[in-house]
């Protein structure tokens, strides 16, 4: 074998590339088949991936450079057409699709964006009626993110001024549409939930197309919405228009109008109300006064003071029976009393030395002691004797 033109891999791989690029066919392509092995690199930001069908397989690459434009996320199995070109990757010496657009096939790229990222916060529980805030009933202030060109803007303040009179209205000018939208909606979302008494938030815009509207959609604004502290009322174009934001907010309203009639009571059927509680009241006072003034009538009537004169004899004749049952009583307690008295004296005077006395006996004394025994004193000593009617001096021998 000779070996006269012996080329390096990065030779073939090179020539290979160069003979690719040559041919314009392949430079602007669009490529249907479903995704397969997707990769998204969240460092770099690119996109790595096959594009298959029945048959075979092709490798893609899709740069953050492009993909970031991108509304919707691509997933496994997803169906899909790709816009780009076939080049070599000269390192693997492979070839590959380079990516530089992508469209879901078969459904707009908007709506499928809208049902991915709807279906990302519901899961989160973004939506969960158990997260919604209490609308205040007689808000005193009310903020408004909304541009300040439109008629928007205008249908909301002329609402509130007619229906609620007494609440003030601040306006945070705002882009709506193009991709300074959703940041310029979030930042005036935060600065309006700074203000500590603004009750009510009211954010959107007039009607549109869903292009349009888009900025309502954003994962950005929903999250910011989220977060506020103040009651959110989202009013993004006509009725039959229904925007990630609306799922989000505290309340949805159809249309900015209809947001400015739900954030503020009517003053007139207010005043209405007031009146016909003060009437009832009124009635209800009335009608309390009347029961107890014939109340107090049927008492003065049935009471014993309607006629004094019976009134003081039943009384004259309850105090006498009372004096009677009084007296009664203590006599009964001085007789018992007074047997109980003779009868203790009687025990009393049986143990009385006086009582031996009385009968002939006598009490020797000496020294002011009882004489016992004989030997309690001596020849010569002088006693006492104590008899039931006087005393004797005496001198023992």
């Amino acid at each position: 074998m000779e070996r006269k033109n012996v080329l390096t891999v990065s030779q073939v791989n090179s020539y290979i590339k160069s003979l690719i690029n040559e041919i314009p066919q392949i430079k602007n392509l669009y490529i249907c088949g479903e995704i397969s092995n997707f990769k998204h690199y969240t460092k770099s930001g690119h996109m790595y991936f096959d594009l298959k069908d029945e048959k075979t397989k092709l490798k893609c690459v899709m740069f953050s450079s492009d993909n970031y434009k991108l509304k919707f996320t691509p997933e496994e199995g997803m169906k899909v057409i790709c816009f780009g070109q076939v080049d070599v990757y000269e390192r693997d010496g492979v070839y590959q699709l380079y990516v530089r657009d992508m469209h879901p096939r078969g459904v707009g790229d908007l709506t499928l964006a809208f049902e991915q990222l709807k279906a990302k916060l519901e899961k989160e529980g973004l939506f969960e009626k158990s997260g919604k805030r209490q609308r205040p009933l007689y808000p005193r202030k009310i903020g408004v993110a909304t541009s300040n060109m439109g008629a928007a803007v205008e249908d909301i303040k002329n609402v509130i001024t007619r229906r609620y009179p007494l609440c003030e209205i601040i306006i945070a000018p705002t882009v709506v549409q193009g991709d300074a939208a959703a940041p310029d909606i979030v930042k005036s979302l935060e600065l309006l939930d700074s203000i500590e008494d603004i009750d009510i938030i009211i954010v959107g815009r007039g009607g549109g197309s869903i292009e349009d509207l888009w900025a309502f959609n954003t994962e950005l604004v929903a999250r910011a919405v989220y977060n506020c502290k103040t009651f959110v009322i989202s009013a993004v174009g006509h009725e039959t228009d229904f925007t990630i934001c609306d799922f989000v907010a505290d309340l949805r309203a159809p249309t900015p109008s209809a947001a400015a009639e739900l954030a503020v009571p009517d003053i007139s059927n207010e005043i209405r109300t007031v009146s016909n509680l003060f009437a009832s009241l009124e009635t209800n006072m009335q009608s309390i006064i009347d029961s107890e003034e014939k109340r107090i009538d049927n008492i003065i009537r049935s009471s014993p003071l309607a006629d004094t004169t019976v009134f003081f004899d039943t009384l004259t004749n309850s105090i006498s029976d009372l004096e009677k049952r009084i007296t009664y009583s203590f006599k009964e307690i001085v007789s018992k009393k007074e047997g109980s008295f003779k009868s203790a004296a009687g025990a009393l005077n049986a143990l009385s030395p006086l009582a031996v006395l009385s009968r002939g006996y006598s009490i020797t004394m000496f020294d002011g002691k009882p004489v016992k025994s004989e030997k309690d004193v001596k020849s010569g000593d002088e006693l006492n004797i104590k008899l039931h009617d006087g005393n004797l001096k005496a001198e023992v021998k």
